[in-house]
Parts: C-alpha cells; structure tokens; sequence
C-alpha cells in the first residue's frame, strides 16, 4: 500500500520575518520551549525532552524517511536523510528492526535529544551554550542555550499565536509543532491571554489532523503521561 509522508519539508515565505526557508520542527520546537532572550525552559525537563523526541519523528516523516500508525512507525525511506541528527536517528531505528512502538522510540530518544538538537543549533549559530553557577558555587553547574537573535527565537510561537487567534489554517509542518505544544503542555504559553474560543479553535484542528500526524500526537500524549508519573523520568 502506497503511504505518503506526513507533509513536505516546510517552506518559509520571503515575506515573514525569520531565519533562512528552510525550517526544522524539532529546532523549531526547542526554542518554543525556551525563553527567547534568557534560554530559559518554559517546560518540566520530561515535557521538553519527550515534546523534542517527538519533533525530530516527525523531521523523518516530513521527509517521507518514517510513516505513523496508531502505536507503531514503519521505515518507508530508508535511504540516510542529508541533516547528521536525522540520520543518527533514523539508524537508531534502523538496526531495531523488530521494534516499532512508537512511544518506545519517543522515550530512546528523549534521552538525548535535548542535547543533540541544542548542538544542531549550536551549529547553525542559532544559539550558544552558556554555563551557570548557582550561586556561592554550591553544586553543579547548569547550561543554557541562548538565543544569538530574540526575533528568531520568538518566531515560531508569534506565528503560531497569530494564526490560531486568526483562526487561520495551519499546513502539516505547523499543525504538528501546534500538536506537540499541546501535548506537552506549550500551548498555555503560546495562547496566554487569548480569546477562549482560540484553545477551541486549536483542539478542532488537532481533532481533524492527518491520520499519522494524529498517530504521532497520541503517542506523544501517552508517553508524556506516562513519565510524568514516573519519579525516574
């Protein structure tokens, strides 16, 4: 049976403010999750590390590398994608042929994706790392991803905002960063002082979404629930 993938690589269009066309959900997602001047988290740690597993599943299936059904994912391009976090995790799953759970994979990855999409990003000079001590010294540094450009970081929530307030239309590369907001609690910032009706709007569009962008989120609602019970995550 002929499946196609999840959506096309998203286009930028020239007019909006923002960074280069090509865009990348899971990047797109990690600096939703963070403070676009100070880099800091907006999530508990095991919503953003599960809302960016499920991000960089999803880069695979809007490159047609992945498919989604309810509780699995299938291999349907196993050819290595160009970007390296991709192609590490498309192998990851690769050399697993006999799992295919899909909440299985978000919580593998969840492991490392914090760290792996900060790099990415490092990499592009989107942000860079800055140590922090508490203070008098006491106990382990911490490490937070800054922002080089405060309108670059704040534009995918602003447009994500504008448009759901507008009741505009989402294409699938929106509608599945707004899916996996909502998942992981973002959504209450991305709509903080919004019209009721906008939340409504939001949750009938997540309710009409492609059957695998709609297996993806589930599964992501699932595995979120699940570790947030679990002291260990």
């Amino acid at each position: 049976m002929h499946v196609e993938p999840i959506g096309r690589h998203h286009q930028r269009p020239a007019a909006r403010m923002g960074p280069p066309a090509d865009v990348l959900l899971a990047d797109e997602f990690f600096l939703m999750a963070h403070d676009d001047t100070t880099g800091q988290s907006r999530l508990h740690d095991v919503a953003t590390r599960f809302g960016l597993a499920a991000a960089l599943l999803g880069e695979l299936g809007i490159s047609g590398h992945l498919t989604f059904a309810p509780g699995a994912l299938h291999i349907r391009d196993a050819r290595p994608p160009a970007d390296w976090l991709q192609h590490q995790a498309l192998s990851q799953i690769a050399n697993e042929p006999q799992e295919r759970a899909t909440r299985t994979w978000l919580a593998f990855l969840a492991t490392t994706a914090h760290e792996n999409v900060a790099q990415r990003l490092i990499q592009t000079g989107v942000v860079a790392p800055e140590e922090r001590r508490r203070l008098f010294g006491l106990g382990p540094a911490t490490v937070r991803y800054v922002p080089h450009d405060m309108n670059r970081a704040a534009w995918s929530w602003a447009r994500l905002s504008m448009r759901l307030r507008n009741s505009e239309p989402l294409d699938v590369f929106d509608l599945t960063l707004a899916g996996i907001a909502e998942a992981t609690g973002l959504d209450r910032f991305i709509l903080a002082g919004a019209p009721y009706p906008t939340s409504g709007y939001l949750r009938t569009l997540l309710a009409a979404a492609p059957p695998q962008v709609a297996a993806l989120l589930s599964d992501l609602h699932s595995a979120v629930g699940a570790a947030s019970m679990n002291p260990r995550a």
